[in-house]
C-alpha cells in the first residue's frame, strides 16, 4: 500500500502535498516515570537465609561423615578378609615355586650336563643367602 492511499490523498504529486502526520503523546499523556528506588519489603531475612544455608550446610557435613564411617568398615571387613585369606594364597604361590624351580634344575642339568665341574641349583653369587626371584617367572626369558 502507498503512502497516498493510507493518507486518502489520491494523485499527490510530490511528498511535500501530503499532510503532515506526527506522533505524540496519548490523550491524557503519559504515565509518569518511577525514578525511585523502591526495595521490596517481602521474603526472608538475612538471618533467616543465614540459618536456612548453615543448616543445610551443617545437614550435608553430618551425612559425609556418615558416609565416611561406612566407607571405612567397609575397608576394614575388605582388608580382613584378605589378611584371612593370605596365608592361603601364599601356600598356593609356594606350591607353584617349587614345581617351577625343580623343572628348572631339572631343565640346568640338561644344558649344563657337558660342562666339567657345574653344580646344578647352586649359586653362582657368592653372598650366602637365597633370595625368591622378585618376578612370579624364574626364567621369563626362556619360555
Amino acid at each position: 500500500m502507498t503512502e497516498a492511499v493510507i493518507r486518502n490523498k489520491p494523485g499527490m504529486a510530490s511528498i511535500k502535498d501530503m499532510p503532515l502526520l506526527q506522533d505524540g503523546p496519548p490523550p491524557g499523556g503519559f504515565a509518569p516515570v518511577r525514578y525511585a528506588r523502591r526495595i521490596p519489603t517481602q521474603g526472608p531475612s538475612a538471618m533467616a537465609i543465614f540459618l536456612v544455608t548453615f543448616g543445610a550446610f551443617a545437614w550435608g557435613m553430618y551425612q559425609v561423615g556418615q558416609g565416611n564411617k561406612k566407607r571405612r568398615v567397609i575397608k576394614e571387613e575388605k582388608y580382613a578378609a584378605r589378611r584371612a585369606i593370605l596365608p592361603l594364597i601364599q601356600a598356593e604361590e609356594d606350591e607353584r615355586f617349587v614345581k617351577e624351580w625343580r623343572k628348572y634344575l631339572e631343565d640346568e642339568a640338561k644344558i649344563m650336563k657337558n660342562v666339567p665341574g657345574w653344580k646344578v641349583g647352586e649359586n653362582v653369587y657368592n653372598s650366602g643367602r637365597w633370595m625368591p626371584p622378585a618376578t612370579g617367572e624364574l626364567r621369563p626369558e626362556v619360555w
